[in-house]
């Protein structure tokens, strides 16, 4: 029972994880396990240790209340951080395929441009020297002069 660690000391009371120490009576009381904070009337927060002796309940309770709301907003912070990179990511990505596609597109124009213009030089000179076929007869012999 933690009634018979009254009047020594707060690490002896607390080496019983159920157990409450109060400072302004020197106590070691049973933890009241019903209600999450212990009642003024049995020790005011700023008396009682639980858990360690150097630091006080009330000082306990607001830690980590603080270290509970810093998790959440970095949680937060987080997820939201990741939606918006996710979304922008995804639009950066559909830019990038655009702009490649046009470019190949142009690519492809460039060079259906070129192959064009190379027919219509070697035209020019197979009608130069004599070489080019009548479209009208594709399969007439050709004489030489």
């Amino acid at each position: 029972a933690c009634s018979a660690f009254s009047q020594t000391s707060c690490e002896e009371c607390l080496k019983n994880v159920s157990c409450l120490w109060c400072y302004t009576n020197n106590t070691c009381i049973d933890y009241p396990v019903r209600s999450i904070f212990p009642p003024s009337s049995l020790c005011s927060l700023s008396n009682a240790r639980w858990g360690v002796c150097w630091i006080n309940f009330e000082a306990l309770i607001i830690a980590m209340a603080v270290v509970a709301g810093l998790i959440l907003v970095s949680i937060t912070v987080c997820c939201c951080y990741c939606c918006y990179c996710r979304r922008r990511s995804r639009s950066r990505l559909e830019e990038e395929e655009e702009q490649l596609a046009r470019k190949r597109e142009e690519r492809r124009l460039q060079s259906l441009q070129r192959k064009h213009e190379r027919k219509l030089k070697h035209d020019e000179i197979r009608k130069k020297y004599g070489l080019l076929q009548d479209s009208d007869n594709p399969y007439s012999r050709f004489e030489n002069e």
